[in-house]
C-alpha cells in the first residue's frame, strides 16, 4: 500500500491569523478557515463542486470586502484545487 502525502493548497495567507487552506484527502478535500475574528474553523467536502458552492457562498462577491483583483484571485485559486 503506497502512502502519497495529500495535496495542500493555499487559498490566502494574509499573516498567521488570517489564512485558509485546502488539504486533497482523495475524493474529501478539507478546508480549514483561520481568522482573527473567528478563530480555526474546519470544513469537510465530498467532491470539489460542492466545496465551489461553498467558496461561493463564503465569498458573495456583493458582499467581499476587498478589491475585485483580490476577490478573482481567491476564486481562482479555488478553481486550481
Amino acid at each position: 500500500m503506497s502512502h502519497q502525502p495529500f495535496k495542500k493548497h493555499s487559498i490566502y495567507k494574509k499573516d498567521k491569523w488570517n489564512m485558509l487552506n485546502v488539504e486533497v484527502q482523495g475524493t474529501k478535500i478539507v478546508l480549514t478557515e483561520i481568522t482573527d475574528q473567528w478563530g480555526e474553523e474546519c470544513h469537510t467536502f465530498i467532491g470539489r463542486p460542492a466545496m465551489l458552492h461553498w467558496a461561493n457562498e463564503r465569498f458573495a462577491k456583493d458582499k467581499f470586502d476587498g478589491t475585485e483583483e483580490e476577490w478573482q484571485a481567491i476564486m481562482d485559486a479555488f478553481k486550481k484545487v
